[in-house]
């Protein structure tokens, strides 16, 4: 259980929310929402304990199992089916008994004998951990989240950036945490993967606080919403499951604005009649006290809510280039004996549009890190063509500097943009006033969306390379995103799970991975994006 006492959340000098109490009790299965950089994965860091709040209280009984946006593994060595293991501390446990298997086939009997007798003593260690059920648990967690085998046996380093997000979202499945704090859960999985997941939350017997942009999941699975407004630093409680919150919702705001009209009408009435009053020095005093009336009336009643802001996303005009910017020749990949990828042709030609598809794994994301120069093949060649301006989003923010400022970060993307131009943009993207000097390492996932689509803004690239661009995005901010998308004239290779951004693409061309096949666009290929 977790329970917040008078919390306030601050975002440098930005207040996000004050005086916020509540608990999170298991049974609870509550939709944290709100706009991005609303403070929702900034909670969560605090409910996790990865840091610490401005003012008020969090106590926490039991376990936590915290799934953040961009989760960070230090041993980068480990392998996958390890790192899960970790969960419930069965790796060090499975990791000596590999080494006793060894020592076990020496031909020195000494060692052959001692090391039967250790491998006795750590299987009965492994057994009261829960052994071989949990290894079973952990088979079905993995197989339902599309980590197969060979993934599992990989070193964390050699795996896709959502195949590692995977690896981490089924380590706190498989922990059985008391509670659950998830961070965009769905990201990087398909389709199937996803309808797993919903069913699974709805099962869960603990307490569960999830951030989502899935409404599926948040009508399927939750039971209680926390609304936070970041206009009003306040987080609005709803102890509703989905469906009635957005009715009530919905209602409140009519409420409010029928409430505000009438308190305005009649404060209007009592101005009027104050302001003829008081030209007669008799009755100045109740002249007074009707214009003090008006005002507790005014302050009485919450007006209509403030909308909330969205980036506004609008993609270069792109600078001149030859017929065909960027080529791609030949291009394999292999980590170790695993080939990912061998012999893939692409040709970017000026404005053309063209989607990657793939099973996860498949090396859509290497592909794109070849064509922008971030990773090497281990044959073919990657050329630019005449004019080429390349603008590349990573689905992981690698483009980013995180020990930098978002100002930093945006004069480091464009150089030649003045102070003035570079806060503009980024006021566009809703970075504004101290905003500007906050690390990129403390944003929220969305956040960091916003501030890598608006370096793209700030170039003049004529192809854009983009990896799950609408990834942590709130519902408003998507649709900016595709509207971007469906007016930009350059040419985009575009890697994602959302059926909307590559309608909004409309491509051309289609390259399914890891054969490399290319093929002209039809909506026979539709079908295959979200299982892709």
């Amino acid at each position: 259980m977790i329970t917040v006492s008078n919390l306030e959340l601050r975002a440098g000098a930005r207040l996000l929310m004050d005086q916020v109490n509540f608990r999170v009790q298991r049974g609870d299965k509550i939709g944290l929402v709100g706009r991005n950089g609303a403070g929702k994965t900034t909670m969560t860091k605090v409910l996790a304990g990865q840091t610490l709040p401005a003012d008020g209280t969090v106590t926490r009984t039991g376990t936590i199992g915290y799934l953040p946006q961009d989760p960070k593994v230090e041993d980068m060595e480990q392998l996958a089916r390890d790192r899960i293991f970790s969960a419930r501390g069965l790796a060090e446990v499975i990791a000596r008994m590999r080494v006793a298997e060894e020592d076990m086939a020496n031909p020195n009997d000494a060692v052959r004998e001692k090391a039967m007798k250790r491998y006795a003593r750590l299987e009965a260690e492994f057994v009261a951990g829960g052994g071989y059920a949990a290894e079973s648990e952990a088979a079905t967690i993995t197989a339902n989240l599309d980590l197969p085998e060979r993934v599992l046996n990989q070193p964390l380093r050699t795996l896709s950036g959502g195949q590692r997000r995977r690896v981490e979202l089924a380590r706190i499945l498989f922990a059985d945490a008391d509670t659950m704090l998830l961070d965009e859960p769905t990201n990087h999985l398909d389709a199937d993967s996803v309808t797993w997941l919903r069913d699974f939350l709805k099962n869960y017997a603990g307490g569960l606080l999830v951030i989502s942009h899935d409404v599926e999941l948040m009508e399927m699975v939750v039971n209680k919403v926390f609304y936070l407004d970041a206009n009003r630093a306040v987080v609005d409680i709803y102890n509703m499951d989905w469906k009635h919150y957005k009715l009530q919702r919905e209602q409140d705001e009519h409420r409010r604005k029928r409430e505000y009209a009438n308190a305005e009408k009649k404060a209007s009435a009592l101005m009027s009649q104050a302001e003829k009053m008081r030209a007669k020095a008799t009755k100045a005093v109740a002249a007074q006290q009707m214009i003090k009336r008006a005002e507790r009336l005014m302050a009485g009643v919450e007006g209509e809510r403030v909308a909330d802001k969205v980036a506004a996303i609008r993609f270069p005009a792109p600078a001149a280039c030859g017929k065909t910017p960027l080529r791609g020749q030949g291009l394999s990949k292999a980590y170790g004996s695993l080939e990912i990828f061998t012999d893939v042709d692409l040709a970017i030609d000026r404005g053309s549009r063209v989607v990657i598809l793939g099973l996860n794994g498949a090396g859509k994301t290497t592909l794109l890190r070849m064509l922008a120069g971030v990773t090497d093949p281990d044959s073919g060649v990657v050329e630019a063509g005449h004019g080429l301006k390349l603008g590349y989003f990573a689905q992981e923010h690698d483009t980013l500097d995180t020990d930098r400022t978002v100002l930093q970060n945006m004069k480091t993307a464009a150089p030649d943009l003045a102070d003035t131009q570079a806060r503009t943009i980024l006021g566009s993207f809703l970075f504004q006033g101290d905003d500007v000097d906050k690390p990129a390492g403390v944003l929220s996932g969305g956040e960091k969306t916003r501030l890598a689509l608006a370096t793209l803004v700030a170039s003049s690239a004529n192809v854009l390379l983009l990896d799950e661009p609408t990834n942590n995005l709130d519902p408003a901010s998507r649709e900016e995103i595709l509207a971007a998308l469906r007016n930009y004239e350059g040419a985009v290779v575009l890697v994602s799970h959302d059926e909307g951004a590559v309608e909004a693409l409309d491509p051309e061309r289609v390259v399914m991975l890891p054969d490399g096949i290319e093929d002209l666009w039809s909506q026979e290929y539709r079908d295959l994006i979200s299982l892709a």
